[in-house]
């Protein structure tokens, strides 16, 4: 298999972390869960900082100077994040409910969310056009009636393709990047690997690839980049466990 190294550090980190006690997880798991969220929904155009997210998050603070939506969008990111982790814990695959529920979760006190668009909607800067909403409809349903058995028994390929075919319907009318960055770690994390986020410096890079399988149906650059996420998570992880 193309990213068998990779696996193999998965397994070595889950056969290690568990020698670790579970404050020291606790606080890996505290510190991701910040970036993440920060790295989320700086993406989409939220203007808090790294520090202010987890000020937020962490003390329940408030910050001045910001847009209410967007205290909101850093709130509900985590929420959705712990959301899923729950949802794995339970043994549940991803569904078409479960997604539903992720962009309701990340939509609260925003709009009703866990609902498909009923207009067009255009990617700023993109070669790429979303479908109409009824060809919306018809390509999302056809999405999870893949997701059983789609590069099943490549567990990176599989989370790449989950994130970028979810963005290139683009069922809901907002939200639809922070979905398939939550459901792209869903799969991700339910073949023990590690959940990762997007760096702003890549920033570019990253909607390259996408927008490389949404034009020309290549998945490849998109899964080595999320791979190469993966492999860096695994090594600095397995770094603090030798300090350990």
């Amino acid at each position: 298999m193309k990213y068998q190294a990779i696996l193999d550090k998965a397994k070595k980190y889950r056969q290690l972390v568990k020698q670790v006690d579970d404050l020291a997880l606790q606080n890996w798991e505290a510190a991701f869960e910040i970036e993440y969220t920060h790295e989320s929904t700086a993406i989409e155009g939220n203007t808090l900082s790294l520090m202010e997210t987890k000020v937020v998050l962490e003390d329940g603070i408030s910050v001045g100077g910001k847009k209410l939506r967007e205290i909101y969008e850093v709130v509900n990111h985590r929420k959705a994040y712990r959301f899923i982790k729950q949802r794995i814990a339970e043994g549940e695959k991803l569904d078409e409910a479960t997604v539903k529920d992720i962009h309701a979760i990340l939509m609260e006190n925003i709009f009703a969310g866990g609902f498909y668009r009923n207009v067009n909607v255009r990617i700023t800067g993109a070669a790429h056009t979303p479908p109409e909403p009824e060809e919306a409809y018809r390509q999302i349903k056809n999405f999870f009636a893949d997701l059983d058995w789609k590069y099943q028994d490549d567990p990176i390929t599989c989370a790449a393709w989950t994130h970028a075919e979810f963005v290139r319907i683009h069922p809901f009318v907002d939200g639809n990047g922070r979905t398939s960055r939550l459901i792209m770690n869903y799969q991700l994390m339910k073949n023990g690997l590690l959940p990762v986020s997007v760096p702003d410096v890549q920033r570019l890079e990253y909607f390259k690839y996408l927008e490389e399988y949404a034009v020309n149906n290549n998945i490849e650059p998109f899964a080595d980049f999320v791979a190469a996420m993966e492999e860096k998570r695994l090594d600095d992880l397995l770094k603090n466990l030798k300090k350990v």
